[in-house]
């Protein structure tokens, strides 16, 4: 629930400063909240009544997980080749500076917990959730980056560009949940924990070879 309230705020924030601004980047980063969100609610239906532990209902909500992805990459490629060929400038948001900063503090803690919560549980489609959240943290930086530099140096083409590539991030994480091969616990570089790692029984639907912390590399 937690994490629900959360992703809530901060696509209502999001979105709302990018609609103010023109800013492709922080738009992006907002639907991103959203998909997390609607990946955080299918979870939590997931895991009430008669679907717990259903492998339909997981393939269900892994598949749900990567249209979302695909229609996200879409809307935010059109928004930022439209921005380039238009040479849109978008407006300095502090309002996104802030909500990307408290993203990239809060999101890390949240992807660590999910990914404790998908090796327990032996859920792929959870473990989908929390590769999402680490995505988001790059979605932040990202905001964060462009506006600060658009702000000091008018960079304001650095904006699509860097929503260019929360696109093609996108894709790549959708095309993994749509084949089911997803890591809960993959941290990014400079985020890494001793307690990262697989632990508990292992999931036979992850792509377990994948991680960087695997135990058995």
């Amino acid at each position: 629930m937690l994490s629900i309230g959360w992703m809530t705020v901060e696509a209502v924030v999001a979105i709302v400063a990018a609609l103010i601004a023109g800013s492709v980047v922080l738009l992006g980063f907002g639907l991103d909240s959203l998909i997390e969100l609607a990946s955080a609610s299918t979870i939590l239906w997931l895991y009430t009544g008669s679907r717990r532990s259903s492998d339909a209902a997981e393939r269900r909500a892994q598949q749900l997980i990567a249209i979302c992805f695909a229609a996200l990459a879409l809307y935010v490629a059109f928004d930022a080749i439209g921005t380039l060929a238009g040479g849109r400038h978008p407006d300095t948001s502090w309002l996104g500076v802030a909500v990307a900063a408290a993203a990239i503090v809060i999101m890390p803690l949240l992807a660590r917990a999910k990914g404790r919560v998908a090796i327990q549980l032996g859920s792929a489609a959870t473990a989908g959730d929390a590769a999402q959240s680490w995505l988001c943290v790059i979605g932040a930086a990202a905001v964060l980056l462009s506006v600060l530099v658009n702000a000091a140096w008018g960079w304001w083409w650095l904006d699509p560009i860097a929503g260019l590539g929360i696109a093609g991030l996108a894709v790549r994480e959708g095309r993994k949940a749509w084949a089911g091969e997803v890591c809960g616990d993959c941290a990014l570089i400079g985020f890494e924990s001793p307690e990262n790692g697989w632990r508990g029984p292992p999931l036979e639907r992850l792509d377990a070879q994948q991680l960087p912390g695997n135990p058995s590399e």
